[in-house]
């Protein structure tokens, strides 16, 4: 029998995806949320997040992909992104999302530091920082979407700013996404807001 509080998923091989995110929490990400249910009642959703990594497999265990996060992510020192425009990634993905504006090189380097070990990925597409408002089946159903969210864009008068200082590692299952556990910017540093 093993020891009380033996976690077996830290050995066992994962077959699910993880993906690194940072929750937005202010009036921007209720904007986007509120926005979401608005265009696509019946789809489910992530809280709206930046995302670090995108969805992959792991090659080793989840609590040693944790484990280099915690590590390498400590030596990150938090810092802010501006928002930009309403896009979309078609022809290549029905996807409407707000572009990073500023600062969103910070995620790039963020997103190359921590695409090794475990968490190693060669990926479809290249990486461009985003906040995903909704991803469609169809693309005009994302054409008609981008309409409406560059409307509501436009009158929304908070501060268009996201502080990146707490990530979540977040794994898939049945469909849906879940919290592993965060991982904290800069332990142990001092902050800086650029």
């Amino acid at each position: 029998m093993p020891p009380s509080g033996y976690n077996f998923a830290s050995e066992v091989m994962p077959s699910s995806r993880y993906a690194l995110v940072t929750y937005v929490r202010n009036p921007v990400g209720e904007f986007v949320e509120q926005l979401r249910r608005e265009l696509h009642p019946t789809l489910p959703h992530m809280p709206a997040h930046l995302t670090i990594l995108p969805p992959r497999e792991l090659t080793g265990t989840e609590a040693a992909a944790l484990e280099f996060l915690e590590e390498a992510c400590g030596r990150v020192v938090p810092f802010s992104v501006d928002l930009g425009d309403v896009e979309t990634f078609l022809p290549t993905t029905p996807t409407v999302f707000i572009e990073v504006k500023q600062a969103g090189y910070r995620m790039r380097e963020l997103h190359d530091q921590l695409n090794g070990k475990g968490l190693r990925c060669e990926e479809s597409w290249p990486y461009i920082p985003h906040l995903t408002i909704l991803k469609t089946e169809r693309d005009e159903q994302a054409r008609a979407a981008c309409v409406v969210a560059r409307e509501r864009w436009m009158q929304f008068s908070g501060k268009r700013q996201v502080r990146v200082e707490e990530l979540m590692f977040v794994r898939e299952n049945g469909g849906c996404w879940q919290d592993v556990g965060p991982v904290l910017l800069g332990r142990g540093q001092l902050s800086s807001k650029p």
